[in-house]
């Protein structure tokens, strides 16, 4: 992410310099120039705006994948833990029956 974010700052960095040059070198007139610098940062600010929306887009998809992945991981643990109470519920029930049977024979 801090990646994206210096590309966002450089490309900033590199539409103010370039609008300031083209000010200095512009040979129209102010009105003109205004526009230019209008249009400019039109320009800019929607460029600025849809990377906004695309880091936006990315980091929602990450949440959601994040989300789904932590869902599977409970469900898959929780099914393992129910078979494996099973498991341990049939060999406590063995061994209750054992031990039923061994006291059942010394009680005779």
């Amino acid at each position: 992410m801090a990646t994206r974010n210096n590309g966002l700052i450089a490309l900033l960095a590199g539409a103010a310099v370039g609008l300031g040059l083209g000010i200095l070198f512009a040979p129209d007139k102010g009105s003109k120039t205004r526009e230019k610098i209008k249009d400019g940062f039109d320009d800019l600010k929607d460029e600025v705006k849809t990377k906004f929306n695309e880091m936006e887009e990315e980091a929602k998809e990450k949440v959601s994948k994040s989300k789904d992945e932590l869902k599977e991981t409970v469900d898959e643990l929780i099914s393992k833990s129910s078979y494996k109470a099973e498991e341990a519920i049939s060999f406590l029930e063995e061994k209750l029956a054992e031990l039923k049977s061994q006291n059942a024979k010394l009680q005779k």
